[in-house]
């Protein structure tokens, strides 16, 4: 390992001494280090720097390309890294210092071991398939996909609204609901866990439908291929309505048409030899802590 590019979104109490130990590792190990600029206009006064390091604001600014990726906070850090690192290609490693960390799976107590072991190769890369959307009016720009989920919601009123779906050009089904999730397996775990879907194993190539409080109780989620494009319309009360991209949002028109399909291109995730994803679930989860089992 020869660079590492820096990325965290916060520095606080919790994780400042954290991202010092960090760093002074990657210093320490001769490793060439790129910060991102917001992360480094947050650490001036706050972290401790032994020498200059290159900074940047995108992956193509990068001074030298990195190995590694280093996502420093906890999952919703390692959503912004996606965005950040797009379709570069290069492997994203996450160490949490926030609460669940289904992605990041480096706690921060073993942020030194945990180097040592990638630097001596002991680790995996897994790819994780992306989702994308494409709109009329290309609100996200380039970066049109995301990681866990795409998510309708309402966004003026209490009023439910209606959501026609269609699956490769076909009448799925209208969803009268507060809104509807359409996640990866990645996702899976997340907001689409918390509104009743189910949990799909990372590699199963499949999309997850979940509707958000639906109306009519006999609504399910749905699992559906990746080989699928589904393309939802929106009626409603309200005149907008709400889309996040893993929470990063945009306001459409009612009538406006979304088209929903898999991206062309994975992210990669540093993973620790051991540390499946099975194990997190029942770490993350909980699973088995009945002492009858």
């Amino acid at each position: 390992m020869k660079c590492v590019a820096l990325y965290g979104k916060t520095i606080n109490a919790y994780n400042v001494m954290p991202i010092q130990r960090l760093i002074a590792k990657l210093e320490d190990t001769g490793i060439f280090l790129s910060i991102h600029q917001h992360l480094h206009e947050l650490a001036q006064g706050r972290i401790e720097f032994k020498k200059e390091h290159a900074i940047f604001s995108k992956w193509e600014e990068l001074q030298q390309r990195p190995d590694f990726f280093c996502s420093v906070g906890g999952d919703g850090t390692m959503l912004n890294t996606v965005v950040i690192a797009g379709d570069s290609g290069i492997p994203i490693m996450g160490i949490n210092t926030g609460r669940l960390g289904f992605l990041s799976g480096i706690s921060i107590e073993d942020i030194e071991v945990a180097l040592d072991r990638i630097m001596a190769g002991d680790f995996e890369i897994e790819e994780r398939m992306l989702i994308r959307l494409d709109t009329p009016s290309a609100a996200f720009g380039h970066q049109n996909f995301a990681l866990n989920e795409i998510a309708i919601h309402r966004s003026e009123s209490s009023a439910m609204m209606t959501i026609h779906a269609y699956l490769n050009g076909k009448l799925m089904n209208s969803y009268w609901a507060d809104g509807l999730i359409i996640s990866t397996p990645t996702g899976s775990t997340a907001y689409s866990l918390s509104c009743g879907g189910p949990i799909v194993m990372p590699d199963s190539g499949n999309f997850i439908v979940t509707p958000i409080s639906p109306h009519n109780l006999n609504v399910r989620p749905l699992v559906i291929s990746d080989k699928d494009t589904i393309t939802l319309k929106v009626e409603g009360r309200n005149r907008n309505f709400m889309v996040a991209l893993d929470s990063r949002p945009a306001s459409f028109q009612n009538g406006e048409e979304l088209t929903v399909s898999r991206e062309r291109f994975n992210v990669k995730l540093v993973r620790l030899q051991g540390n499946d994803f099975l194990q997190t679930l029942r770490t993350k989860l909980m699973w088995g802590l009945d002492t009858r089992n």
